[in-house]
This record gives structure tokens, sequence and C-alpha cells, in this order.
């Protein structure tokens, strides 16, 4: 059976994309389009919610957890920016990497002067570099989200209308 060719538009270097997927990539575009819509990487972390940390950590996460599914889905899912593997390849070099190699450091500096008798939470809304930190988080799941539109489209994920 061949599947129907779809046209995707990335963020980061990749672009524009057209790519044909087999079962494997379904499956494996499924996976990682999961992981990425049940966490902080395509949800918007407004001024006083949660904690950077843990945004940075969930983050992170998604390097094993990439890593995981594609080796699991084997070579089909191939490496190159016409194929999931090669798309999912780019979205933690070129997307996560340079964002958690910018602000991991920052903020456990931050996090390192922090005194015992204040609040890991309160301590992070004293950081000067709070704001910049989030305005390029929301950088980041913006592309995310469009990264995560991508895989559902792949995956065959059909998107529901509002009415």
């Amino acid at each position: 059976m061949r599947f129907k060719e779809i046209t995707l538009s990335l963020p980061w270097k990749i672009g524009s994309v057209r790519i044909e997927p087999n079962y494997a990539q379904r499956d494996a575009a499924w996976s990682l389009y999961v992981e990425l819509v049940t966490r902080i990487s395509t949800e918007t972390l407004y001024e006083g919610e949660g904690i950077l940390r843990e945004a940075l950590n969930s983050l992170y996460r998604l390097f094993d957890i990439t890593r995981d599914i594609l080796k699991k889905a084997g070579s089909q899912v191939g490496p190159n920016h016409n194929q999931v593997g090669g798309i999912a390849i780019a979205a933690l070099n070129e997307g996560l990497r340079p964002f958690l190699a910018e602000w991991h450091p920052k903020l456990q500096l931050w996090e390192s002067t922090r005194p015992a008798d204040v609040s890991i939470k309160e301590w992070e809304v004293r950081w000067d570099d709070e704001a910049k930190m989030r305005a390029a988080l929301k950088r980041l799941t913006s592309d995310l989200a469009q990264y995560a539109k991508a895989l559902a489209q792949i995956a065959g994920v059909k998107e529901e209308k509002e009415e």
C-alpha cells in the first residue's frame, strides 16, 4: 500500500518538506506526537504558572524519549529531512538543543544562589532573566506546536473542527 504524499511546513532549518510516510514512520510520528502534546513542550507557560526548572526537565526528557522511539522504529524512519527520523533529529538538534544549552546553565547558576528559606518558585520569580526565559520558551513552544502538527499529519491524525 502506498501512502499519500504530504507537504509540511516545519520550523528551524527544516522548512518545507514532502514526505510519503510508511507504516514505521506513521507509528513513530504518532508516538512522538503523543509525547509532545502531553507535556509543556506545546503549551504556553504563562507568567506566574509552573516552575521553569520543571519545564526544562520535561523538554530535556524529549531527547531520551525521541531516541528510544527512533531506535525502536528502526532504519525505516530514516535520517533525512523528508523522513520522520530526520525531522525528529532536526527538532532536537536545531530546536531543543540551542534553547536548553542557553537556558539550563543560566537557570542552574541562579538556582545555586537560592537561600534555604526561599521556595523554588519564589526564587525563580526574583530572577532577572525569568521573563526573558519565559518569552524564549513561548517561542520554542510555538515551534514545537508546529512540529507536533506535522507529526499529526504524518501519523494520519484527523484534526477536529470547532463548530
